[in-house]
């Protein structure tokens, strides 16, 4: 079985609209295969596929969140809609919770994988290559992938879990969002943020 690709995923995403692990879920069944993947992914959603992304989320909320120390603070935009979502208790305590999550995670630069230069990217995997060349040559491509990967984790909001873990059952950003996506109904977007921080 081949190995998906973050890029495939966020293609597959964009696409149609479908959630982040439906789709990794969809191209694992689908042995990378995307016109297949959609297929499965159509059986499985319905009449929803699509809808979602090709809503354009113009309306939303700017939330803060500043450290009870007064050293980190952290701007956050997320859309929707509808101002009616917009103005949602629900919608507007998810806003707050993700800025709270980027105040306490301080290597997070990026909302999506989409927005990680490519140059970035390069670097990382060269010097993860320099980093596995002690391993059989075999294995190296996965060994390479597996640490950039978890580098992306460390730098890529929607693939972190929460800081507050408890509460959200180690769920990612991204299911969070899906969640209430799905709640909604809603095409709910995490646009972009800035966190602050004495001395940086």
């Amino acid at each position: 079985m081949s190995e998906v690709k973050a890029a495939d995923v966020a293609a597959l995403r964009k696409a149609t609209g479908a959630g982040m692990m439906d789709c990794k879920q969809a191209l694992t069944e689908a042995d990378g295969d995307a016109e297949r993947a959609t297929e499965i992914l159509r059986v499985k959603m319905g009449n929803k596929l699509g809808k979602l992304a090709d809503r354009e989320a113009a309306e939303g909320t700017v939330q803060s969140y500043i450290h009870a120390t007064g050293t980190v603070g952290v701007l956050v935009e997320v859309n929707c809609n509808t101002d009616f979502v917009a103005r949602n208790d629900e919608f507007v305590s998810f806003a707050r919770e993700i800025a709270m999550h980027i105040a306490a995670s301080p290597t997070t630069r990026f909302v999506t994988d989409d927005q990680v230069p490519a140059d970035e990217r390069e670097a990382e995997e060269r010097v993860f290559a320099e980093q596995a060349a002690d391993k059989p040559e075999n294995v190296r491509p996965k060994v390479v992938q597996g640490m950039l990967d978890k580098w992306l984790d460390e730098v890529v909001l929607l693939r972190q879990k929460h800081v507050n873990a408890d509460r959200y059952d180690g769920k990612t950003i991204e299911q969070l969002r899906e969640d209430l996506s799905a709640k909604t109904g809603e095409n709910i977007v995490v646009s972009r943020f800035e966190r602050y921080a004495v001395g940086e």
